[in-house]
C-alpha cells in the first residue's frame, strides 16, 4: 500500500494506472469502523485499483467544537486500510485541499434542500467541494458511498449528473451492530446510558417501516419511539427515486443520522408494495 499526502504525489502514484485500470474511490473522514471497511470491500470485488481518502473536511462543519470533538485515529486506519488491500491511502492536510486564498466552492440545491442542510446551513456545500475535488484529482471510474448518509448520496449522484462527471456513484447498504445501531465514527462518543437511548433510532425506523406496510403514518409511528433523545427531523425524503424515511436526532451531546428505504428500483434494495401513503409530512428531496 502506497500512503500519499500530497495532490503531486497521489496523481504520481496514479498515472501509470489511470489508461489501463478501473480506480475504485473511498472518500473518508478516517475513525474507521466496518462501514468503511464494506465500502472497500465493494471497491474490490469490482476489481479496483482501490484508493481511499481520510480528510476531516472542515468545510461540512457548522460548528467547530464538533469538528474539533471529531473522532481521528491515523495509525489504526492505515492498519486497516493494509490489512483490507487498499493500493493507495491518499491523507491530505488541510492547507493541501484549501490552500490560502481558496475561494471557490460548489453550491448545490435540489437534493441538498431540506433535512441535513436545514439542521446544518453550508453542509452539502462542502460536502459537494471536497468531493468534486476528490473526484478532479483522482479521476475515479467509481467512488462508494454508504446509505446511512442518505441524502449525501443523491447529492453526489446530482453533483455528478449535473457537472457531467465521468464517475460512477455505487450505494453500499447501511452497516449495523449487533443491536441495529448504525455504525458511525461519532458512536464512540456515546456513554453506555446514551448508547442504550440511540437504539431507539433504528427501532424507530422498524414501527415506521411497520405503519408503512399497513398504509398507516410512518412518521408517526417512528415518532411514538423515539423518547430520551432530542428529535431534529423525522421525515419521509424522496432521494432521487428512493423513497426513505429519516431520523436525525441527538443522544447527550452526540448527533445520530439514520434511515430506512422504504421503496426502491435497484437491486437489493428493500422493496416494500405499494400503499395509499396517508397522513404523510412527505417532503419531496431531489
Amino acid at each position: 500500500m502506497k500512503i500519499v499526502r500530497t495532490i503531486a504525489d497521489v496523481k504520481r502514484a496514479l498515472a501509470p494506472i489511470w489508461p489501463h485500470a478501473a480506480v475504485g474511490l473511498v472518500p473518508t473522514m478516517g475513525a474507521w469502523h466496518e462501514g468503511h471497511l464494506e465500502l472497500i470491500r465493494a471497491a474490490r470485488r469490482e476489481d479496483c485499483l482501490v484508493v481511499a481518502s481520510i480528510f476531516v473536511n472542515p468545510a461540512q462543519f457548522d460548528d467547530r467544537s464538533d469538528l474539533v470533538a471529531y473522532p481521528r485515529d491515523e495509525a489504526r486506519d492505515v492498519r486497516l486500510a493494509a490489512s483490507e488491500g487498499v493500493d493507495v491511502l491518499f491523507i491530505p492536510a488541510v492547507e493541501e485541499m484549501y490552500p490560502r486564498g481558496f475561494a471557490t466552492w460548489v453550491d448545490v440545491s435540489g437534493a441538498a434542500q431540506g433535512l441535513e442542510n436545514a439542521a446544518r446551513p453550508g453542509h452539502f456545500r462542502g460536502v459537494a467541494t471536497i468531493c468534486l475535488k476528490l473526484f478532479t484529482i483522482i479521476d475515479p471510474t467509481v467512488s462508494f458511498f454508504g446509505q446511512k448518509d442518505a441524502q449525501q448520496v443523491a447529492v453526489i449522484e446530482q453533483l455528478a449528473r449535473d457537472l457531467n462527471l465521468r464517475v460512477d456513484i455505487r450505494v453500499v447498504p447501511t452497516v449495523r451492530d449487533v443491536d441495529g445501531l448504525a455504525l458511525s465514527s461519532r458512536n464512540v462518543r456515546l456513554s453506555r446510558d446514551e448508547r442504550r437511548r440511540a437504539l431507539q433510532i433504528p427501532r424507530a425506523l422498524d414501527a415506521g417501516l411497520h405503519a408503512y406496510c399497513r398504509g398507516e403514518d410512518p412518521i408517526a409511528a417512528a415518532r411514538q419511539q423515539l423518547r430520551g433523545v432530542d428529535i431534529e427531523y423525522v421525515s419521509i425524503a424522496d432521494f432521487g427515486g428512493r423513497l426513505t424515511l429519516a431520523i436525525a436526532a441527538c443522544v447527550g451531546r452526540t448527533r445520530l443520522i439514520d434511515n430506512l428505504r422504504l421503496a426502491a428500483d435497484e437491486p437489493g434494495a428493500l422493496v416494500i408494495p405499494p400503499t395509499e401513503m396517508r397522513l404523510l409530512e412527505l417532503e419531496r428531496v431531489g
